[in-house]
């Protein structure tokens, strides 16, 4: 025992030596991790002039195998790293600096990647591409990444077996492009995991933009076109800008925005605040110059001829509202959606301001030259084709109408304004557009009323309103107004022709009417009695037909009708008497100027507005046939 406690505790003795940290199985996998990354890394070094990968991409179809490997190595590396953070000695700080001095080497090399691909495969990632890839295409593509990866490996599968049978339906460019997409959202995976997104984002940023800028450049989106300077355009020049506007604003949201929209979210599907950041950057500037044109526009003068156009661009943005809505979804672009809405609040505004602006162009209309033949008057076909043209749009008049109230006509008898009848089926909106147009009709005809006045014949008078108002009912059933204003509307109106016609009936056929025989029966009527009628209707016709011969109905229809009653009030009582009588003055020259069947074929010559002044050639009625069937003077059919 007491050598045993000398030796033990002799002064002489080798202390026991330090206690040296053990080497985990952990610490043996991180560093083969490093070790497996360290010889990919060095291969493709970017910085090495000397090495293969100057003159080839990592991620060329060649080397797809090896880039997973890459991608992968970067992973263990990155949890090698973060392994030996935690330790303590060292060793575990050299074998962190040089994990970090491969971690940028091999940064390097992703950020030249993701730039080459951006740069080379624009044909395949331009957003045409994008947007159409759908995700059928994707979901057989998914995996083409990996099955090129071990295609050698799977060359003894059968046929069935082949994933290639998986992508037969997609087409090259969708191939090109999902490949490409993949590539790029792998290298920023990879990059934004190793806390160098800036790198990966500055390159997207540039390169995108850059496309999108371009675009919309040749789609004619000229971003420097000031308010000022649209306000100085002639309407001409506006209007082919306008034009070019509404071809580009529809492959600028369903194709452009959206193509850029879907592969930011997929690249950086990773991390949400990058895809809404690049998304943001890349659009937001052309997409605010867009919709700003269309503001732009709005606030120009007010005058009748642009309220088409103005229409058709409130119509592409409210049609595309859906997609805008989605494209521009994050908070960053809410901007974007603003200015969609001003811009479609400015265009409404500019729609009701051209309406009045036209209502008070009919009412100011000053023309004092009567329509010859009492004609369709230039203001009544210029009114009805705008109007019907009107009626085209009226799903987006609805909404722009809505919440602006007719004025109350205080000026006219309240029975004078006629607005449409509300059906059950109908709702407030559309019977608001339906009275809207009721009463622009119903100022075109005041103002033809005022202008019947020019003439100095009544019945001529009566017979331009006939026509005019003939005219508004055709447009009226051959458009969307007779849905808008609806039946009852179209025959309050036909009536109200017919109304006039009759008193151009009245007015122009009265002294015709008033020579005729008032009782064919009178037997005991002089020789002398029944010339006098013969030659007072003689008379009062050749008068109503060199009067009426330049007159014109243009309407077939209409002027037929109009013909037909004249001749039955006309014909039956002239062709009695004509019979009875005839041989009673047989002897007398001049008397019997007109056969029954002259009175038609003189009629039927009338309201074509061909004529000049008629005249009524005289003829003896000794030469009539003993039927009267041959005509006397005239113009022949």
């Amino acid at each position: 025992m007491r050598s045993i406690f000398f030796k033990a505790s002799s002064p002489s003795s080798t202390p026991p030596p330090a206690t040296q940290p053990r080497h985990t199985f952990s610490d043996t996998l991180m560093d083969e991790n490093i070790e497996n990354a360290r010889s990919l890394i060095f291969k493709w070094d970017a910085s090495d002039p000397s090495t293969y990968c100057n003159t080839t991409s990592l991620f060329s179809s060649d080397n797809r195998a090896e880039a997973k490997e890459y991608l992968n190595a970067i992973t263990a590396l990155q949890s090698a790293m973060q392994h030996y953070i935690s330790g303590d000695s060292s060793s575990s700080s050299e074998k962190l600096i040089f994990a970090q001095h491969l971690m940028q080497i091999a940064m390097k090399r992703l950020e030249k990647e993701f730039y080459q691909i951006l740069k080379s495969n624009r044909q395949y990632l331009d957003p045409e591409s994008v947007s159409t890839s759908s995700v059928r295409s994707r979901s057989s593509v998914t995996s083409l990444s990996s099955s090129a990866v071990t295609s050698d490996a799977e060359d003894d599968q059968s046929d069935d077996e082949s994933p290639s049978r998986e992508v037969e339906s997609v087409s090259e460019v969708e191939r090109a492009s999902i490949l490409a997409m993949d590539d790029l959202k792998a290298i920023a995976d990879c990059m934004i995991g190793a806390g160098y997104a800036k790198e990966c984002v500055k390159i997207y940023k540039i390169i995108r933009k850059s496309i999108v800028d371009e675009a919309l450049y040749h789609l004619g989106i000229e971003r420097l076109l000031t308010s000022s300077q649209i306000q100085k355009m002639d309407w001409e020049v506006l209007e082919i800008k306008v034009k070019s506007w509404l071809n580009a604003i529809k492959v600028s949201v369903k194709t452009l925005f959206y193509g850029e929209r879907v592969l930011c979210d997929y690249v950086f599907a990773s991390s949400p605040s990058i895809r809404e950041s690049c998304f943001t950057e890349i659009t937001q500037e052309g997409a605010l110059s867009l919709f700003l044109f269309a503001e732009n526009v709005a606030k120009t003068k007010r005058i009748p001829e642009k309220l088409f156009k103005v229409l058709d661009l409130y119509e592409a943005i409210s049609d595309l509202w859906p997609e805008i809505e989605t494209i521009f979804s994050f908070e960053s672009t809410s901007s974007v959606k603003t200015q969609a809405i001003n811009s479609l609040v400015k265009l409404g505004d500019a729609v009701r301001g051209i309406l009045i602006e036209f209502e008070s162009a009919i009412q100011k209309d000053n023309s004092r030259t009567p329509v010859p033949g009492g004609g369709i008057h230039p203001l009544t076909r210029y009114v009805m084709n705008y109007i019907s043209f009107l009626c085209d749009y009226n799903g987006i008049l609805v909404d722009i109408l809505a919440d602006w109230p007719l004025p109350v006509p205080s000026r006219l008898p309240e029975s004078y304004f006629d607005s449409p009848p509300v059906s059950a089926e109908e709702d407030e909106l559309t019977s608001a557009l339906a009275a809207r147009l009721a009463w622009l009709v119903l100022v075109l005809l005041c103002k033809l009323d005022g202008k019947a006045e020019l003439y100095k014949d009544v019945a001529l008078s009566y017979l331009f309103l006939a026509n005019n108002l003939q005219y508004v009912v055709n447009k009226a059933k051959k458009s969307n107004m007779k849905f808008l204003l609806g039946e009852d509307w179209i025959a309050k109106h036909e009536a109200k022709v017919r109304q006039y016609a009759a008193n151009y009936e009245r007015m122009g056929w009265s002294k015709v009417f008033e020579a005729l025989p008032v009782n064919n029966n009178r037997a005991e009527m002089t020789a002398s009695q029944v010339a006098d009628v013969f030659k007072r209707f003689n008379s009062a016709f050749e008068e109503a037909y060199k009067r009426q011969s330049s007159w014109v109905v243009q309407d077939t229809k209409l002027r037929e009708d109009i013909k037909v009653s004249v001749a039955k009030k006309v014909g039956p009582v002239y062709g009695e008497f004509y019979r009875r009588f005839r041989a009673v003055v047989a002897g007398r020259e001049g008397v019997v100027r007109f056969a029954p069947d002259d009175l038609g074929n003189y009629m039927s010559d009338l309201l074509h507005g061909t004529g000049g002044p008629g005249s009524v050639s005289s003829t003896h009625s000794s030469t009539s046939s003993a039927s009267g069937h041959t005509r006397r003077g005239g113009r022949s059919r």
